[in-house]
């Protein structure tokens, strides 16, 4: 059961990390280590959003999004009234991203959430759909002010894909609702690979806390399901 919020969307964090949670490698290699059922559990999670947000590091990893093609997932969104693909929305403080990257080239509304400087790399382009110049605080862009755009634009729902550093930035702002984990069967290690919360991190007694809604074994692989507890 979702809780209700205002003023911004219902936030998913959806990531597969290793046994030692770490997101990728000591090389930031694009995360293939999940299985097809991690997969299909990704793009189960995408359907049922409005908008799924990543960074520019995780976009310029893959150089892709993940696309919804299993036709049950596709006729579920139809029937709900919905587009066959959520708007995927770039974050980005630079907005420095390749322009030849696969990811312009696939049929997903395409948004870039920035800042003013970073906007104004996009003038005039038609690469992105649309382009959000998002206030800025001392640390980087507000969340808080993007959120309030988000609802605005009428997203409802919105799934968090990576990385790190995006996710540290909506926690530290209070607007992730739930937590997909999914703890994939090998051991990456190194002190400078990703995990699925960077930034300066939290202190034991101010961290956020999470209620534990399922757990799901599949093969070799464990499926967690959390809430924030506010």
């Amino acid at each position: 059961m979702e809780i209700l919020v205002t003023n911004r969307p219902y936030t998913i964090v959806v990531l597969a990390m290793s046994a030692d949670g770490k997101i990728a490698d000591v090389q930031a290699s694009p995360a293939r280590f999940g299985s097809g059922v991690d997969k299909a559990h990704l793009e189960k999670q995408i359907a049922l959003v409005d908008g799924v947000l990543f960074g520019a590091g995780t976009l310029r990893a893959y150089g892709t999004t993940l696309m919804i093609s299993d036709p049950e997932l596709l006729e579920q969104r139809e029937l709900q009234g919905k587009k066959s693909q959520p708007t995927h929305i770039v974050c980005s403080g630079s907005g420095k991203i390749d322009p030849k990257l696969r990811f312009f080239q696939q049929p997903v509304p395409r948004w870039l959430f920035t800042t003013i400087k970073g906007s104004q790399i996009w003038q005039g382009k038609r690469e992105f759909h649309k382009v959000f110049a998002i206030k800025m605080l001392e640390e980087g862009i507000n969340w808080v002010a993007a959120g309030e755009k988000l609802a605005e634009l009428g997203l409802q729902k919105v799934a968090v894909l990576g990385g790190g550093k995006l996710v540290a930035s909506l926690l530290e702002a209070d607007l992730v609702d739930e937590f997909w984990l999914t703890v994939c069967p090998l051991i990456l290690g190194g002190e400078n690979a990703p995990s699925p919360v960077a930034g300066a991190g939290f202190l034991a007694n101010l961290a956020p806390k999470l209620q534990l809604l399922s757990v799901k074994t599949v093969d070799q692989e464990v499926f967690l399901h959390y809430r924030l507890q506010r």
